[in-house]
C-alpha cells in the first residue's frame, strides 16, 4: 500500500488559492472536514536486558545441537502403511529379504542410480522385502562450529524412497534389525505392481 504524500506549505497555499476561485457544483454539500492529523506510531516497548555474563561463565552444555531428529528415530516414528503383524515381524528379523543391495561405499552420485534399478527393478519383478545396506557412515567431524552427520547415505537413502519415481513403489521403509545390519542398513517393502 501506498503511503499518502503530504502537501508542502506552498503547494497548500497553492490548492487554496484554486479551491476558492472554484464556485461549488452543489452549494448545499458540506465542505470538506479538516486533514486529519497524522497518526503517531505505539511506542517500542523495551526488551529485557541480557542477564550478567560472566567470563568463565559455563555454558549450557546439556541442549541438543541437531535441530532435526534422527533418522532412526523419523522413521520409527512414521505411520505403518502395511500390515502391522507383518511390520513387527519385519522389524524383529523374522522376515527374510528376498534381495540386497550393497551401496556401502559409494557416493551419491553413484548410489543413486543404483538405487532407482535396484527397487524399481526389484518391484518390476515381484519382490516384496528387499534389503538396502548404506554402511553408518565414519565420524568425520572437522571440529567446526556446525556439527556434521554421520553416513551421508544413511541419510540420503530415505529421502530418495520418500521421492519420484521411487515413492510409487515403496510402501515402508524402516531401520533393518541388527542380525541384517541394524542402522547400516534398511528394509524397503515394496508396493504390489499393478
Amino acid at each position: 500500500m501506498r503511503r499518502p504524500r503530504h502537501l508542502s506549505p506552498e503547494e497548500r497555499a497553492l490548492w487554496d488559492r484554486v479551491a476558492g476561485s472554484a464556485t461549488p457544483m452543489n452549494p448545499e454539500a458540506r465542505p470538506d472536514p479538516a486533514p486529519l492529523a497524522p497518526v503517531q506510531k505505539p511506542s517500542v516497548v523495551p526488551r529485557d536486558p541480557l542477564p550478567d555474563f560472566q567470563v568463565g561463565q559455563k555454558a549450557n552444555v546439556h541442549r541438543p545441537n541437531d535441530l532435526l531428529p534422527g533418522i532412526t528415530h523419523r522413521l520409527s516414528n512414521a505411520p505403518v502403511h502395511m500390515d502391522s503383524k507383518s511390520f513387527g515381524k519385519m522389524k524383529r528379523g523374522k522376515l527374510l529379504p528376498e534381495a540386497r543391495s550393497d551401496l556401502h561405499g559409494m557416493t551419491m552420485a553413484e548410489a543413486h542410480p543404483e538405487l532407482l534399478a535396484f527397487i524399481l527393478g526389484s518391484q518390476a519383478i515381484g519382490r516384496r522385502l528387499v534389503l538396502v545396506i548404506t554402511g553408518k557412515g565414519k565420524d568425520r567431524d572437522d571440529g567446526g562450529p556446525i556439527p556434521t552427520r554421520n553416513g551421508v547415505l544413511r541419510h540420503q537413502v530415505p529421502q530418495w524412497l520418500a521421492l519420484p519415481p521411487l515413492v510409487q513403489a515403496v510402501l515402508q521403509v524402516t531401520p533393518a534389525h541388527l542380525k541384517h545390519g541394524g542402522h547400516g542398513a534398511y528394509y524397503v517393502y515394496l508396493r504390489r505392481r499393478r
